[in-house]
């Protein structure tokens, strides 16, 4: 027998119950895998709230694991029991101890990553890779907004753009987490529950604006983070934070300047095996040269993932959450 954190209703934390499931063999393409660590992000809320519903319920939640396989299924061929692989993001079901895996959804671990390293990155990761590389493919020399920059795909975006030549501007919510985003690479924080960031991001581009920003944090960022484009500027909106943004009359884009926006996720840019597998190294390859450094915030047992959940939605945690089965 073993447990894992499941749902019978979509509510708040309390609604996370730890329970004891059967998980059996695996199926053709498919692993047996025992999580060594879990990865926590905000899209579990959304899944806990039933703000993106889950296809069925009860249901165990999580997008993001590391671990060892156990046991391979038919047809599987490049995965073996006792690799260590980790995954994001998905399919759901990572608040486990043991659970099923399709093998092509599986990154192989190198050495230079450890286990808790891997579920506090893989998401968060993947993220900046391809907001960075893929949406908009940040210059030398560009200067972009990076709001939530204290948190934990905020400090990965700040590191990574400023070791790839741009000046970043982030907004955060608090003097202590300013400073801890200036420690990751930002190089203009502002605390934007003090300050206009729209007035602040005008000042530091000689009134110009920047060519992209990019916003996890939604409908308490967005109008104004649209004022902070330069005209044809890119608003990349990967995330919602405060809330959903809500219906936009699209004239407001010809308006502040002929404005692009898009609403992308990890999920279609990592769809293909080859990109899932090219995003991960790219990620690897920046953790390990040292550019990219990944801040895990808090570990929590698996056990007390309501606790962790009420943590995160009360904005009390900085860079990335790890789940211990």
């Amino acid at each position: 027998m073993t447990y894992a954190i499941r749902i019978h209703q979509t509510g708040g934390p309390e609604v996370l119950n730890w329970e004891a499931v059967e998980v059996g063999d695996p199926g053709a393409g498919q692993v047996r895998l025992r999580h060594t660590a879990v990865g926590l992000n905000f899209i579990d809320v959304y899944h806990r709230t039933g703000l993106y519903p889950v296809a069925g319920l009860p249901a165990v939640l999580g997008v993001e694991g590391a671990g060892v396989v156990e046991a391979v299924g038919a047809g599987v061929s490049d995965l073996k029991s006792g690799d260590r692989v980790a995954y994001a993001p998905g399919p759901i079901g990572s608040y486990a101890q043991v659970r099923l895996m399709p093998a092509d959804r599986l990154v192989p671990l190198p050495d230079g990553i450890a286990d808790d390293l891997a579920a506090a990155m893989m998401l968060q990761g993947m993220t900046a890779q391809y907001l960075l590389r893929s949406t908009y493919r940040v210059q030398p020399g560009d200067a972009i907004l990076v709001h939530a920059a204290a948190g934990g795909v905020g400090l990965i975006l700040c590191q990574w753009a400023k070791a790839l030549g741009a000046t970043v501007i982030g907004t955060v919510s608090t003097d202590e987490k300013a400073a801890l985003a200036a420690a990751h690479g930002c190089d203009h924080p502002i605390v934007y529950t003090r300050d206009n960031f729209v007035e602040r991001v005008k000042a530091l581009t000689d009134g110009k604006g920047v060519p992209v920003v990019y916003d996890g944090v939604g409908k308490t960022t967005f109008l104004a983070g649209l004022d902070c484009l330069k005209p044809r500027g890119l608003m990349v909106s990967f995330g919602q934070a405060s809330g959903s943004i809500g219906p936009i009359d699209l004239g407001i884009l010809s308006a502040k300047g002929s404005l692009y926006v898009t609403r992308p996720t990890l999920f279609t840019y990592v769809a293909a095996r080859s990109d899932l597998l090219a995003s991960a190294a790219e990620l690897f390859a920046a953790v390990t040269s040292g550019r990219v450094k990944i801040e895990i915030g808090g570990r929590f047992a698996l056990k007390d993932t309501a606790d962790a959940h009420r943590a995160l939605e009360a904005r009390q945690t900085t860079g990335s959450i790890v789940l211990i089965p």
